[in-house]
């Protein structure tokens, strides 16, 4: 469709604006005669359905079942997003509750973003979910732990007390002592940073051969970092409130549709795609339907934005999944607004 709003009369605009609007708040198809009781300007049925027909042939609408009703169709529902969409802002009630829910969960990151999830999901009445970071607080203590022939512990304890670790292969007959010197090295370098900030700067020693470190020790430091990086890749999805999706069903086509999304959102391949579409642009991404091949059989919309910590570095992802119908007015700037804030209470 390449159909532009400057294409679009005044009449047509208001009539397929309305009807939208009437789509997102009842799920159903939305007949002329319902649309002429709700638009301001006085317009008889027949011309109101002369109109809709217009919009049907430019792919804006459709007919469902043989009802004389009409719902957008996906690319409708973009090009109302996109072009006619009046975003609104929070009211001062609805800030000083967000700011409440998320500040009463604590400094701990976790903490944060769950209660972050369970607001969104309320208050959008659709699924909220935040992309978590994987140890993105500084480090405190790194230490090898042996475990057996050939094996070894790598512990990670954030200065805000989160303990993680990682199973590595070490060489065998590697001594307590060299996993003691492999450990001090680390410490030196990762106190006080995060992984990420401090492993070019690891790497680039012992490439370098910089770190005055024996092969040994430096091949456990290099395995350790290694292993650590490669689970770091990702983060671990927080998923709130469901159940509002099925409260939103209209039709048992659409309760398919739910459980293809559930199985979505328990994939890996999801995490990634999701931290991937936030940070192709600046602020909040709107994805509807098959426009995201993540939901292109679920049908389904995703609001997201990026948080950033206070250097600018993103973090993670915020937003929430429901169905194409959803208050985009509503959702697009309540997704925006705790996606900086929880930014800001990250630092």
């Amino acid at each position: 469709m390449s159909l532009t709003i400057a294409e679009l009369n005044t009449r047509s605009i208001e009539i397929f604006r309305e009807l939208v609007d009437a789509y997102v708040e009842t799920g159903e198809p939305v007949g002329s005669r319902t649309l002429s009781r709700r638009l301001k300007t006085a317009l008889s049925p027949a011309t109101i359905r002369n109109v809709m027909a217009d919009l049907e042939e430019a792919g804006l609408l459709y007919a469902p079942h043989t009802s004389a009703g009409r719902l957008p169709t996906e690319a409708g529902l973009r090009f109302f997003v996109h072009g006619l969409l009046e975003v609104g802002d929070l009211t001062e009630g609805d800030r000083a509750y967000i700011e409440q829910r998320c500040m009463n969960a604590g400094r701990k990151m976790d903490d944060v973003l769950q209660e972050a999830t369970s607001m969104l999901s309320g208050l959008s009445k659709c699924a909220g979910l935040v992309l978590a970071p994987k140890t993105e607080s500084p480090l405190r203590h790194v230490e090898f732990v042996s475990l057996n022939a050939g094996r070894a512990i790598l512990v990670l304890i954030t200065e805000d007390g989160v303990v993680e670790n990682r199973l590595i292969e070490i060489p065998l007959g590697t001594s307590p002592s060299v996993l003691v010197e492999a450990s001090n090295y680390l410490n030196g370098r990762l106190a006080g940073r995060t992984l990420s900030d401090a492993k070019s700067i690891i790497f680039e020693e012992l490439k370098e051969h910089k770190a005055y470190l024996d092969n040994l020790t430096a091949k456990v430091v290099e395995t350790g970092i290694g292993v650590w990086s490669e689970g770091d890749q990702g983060g671990s999805l927080i998923v709130k409130g469901q159940s509002n999706l099925l409260n939103n069903v209209t039709v048992v086509e659409d309760l398919d549709r739910i459980r293809e999304l559930f199985t979505v959102l328990d994939t890996k391949e999801t995490l990634i795609q999701l931290l991937d579409a936030s940070i192709q642009a600046e602020g909040v991404q709107i994805f509807i339907g098959a426009e995201n091949n993540l939901f292109s059989l679920s049908g389904c919309s995703m609001v997201v934005a990026p948080y950033k910590n206070s250097r600018e570095h993103i973090l993670g992802a915020i937003g929430v999944v429901g169905p194409t119908r959803m208050n985009y007015g509503k959702i697009i700037p309540l997704v925006d607004y705790t996606a900086k804030l929880v930014g800001r209470l990250l630092g």
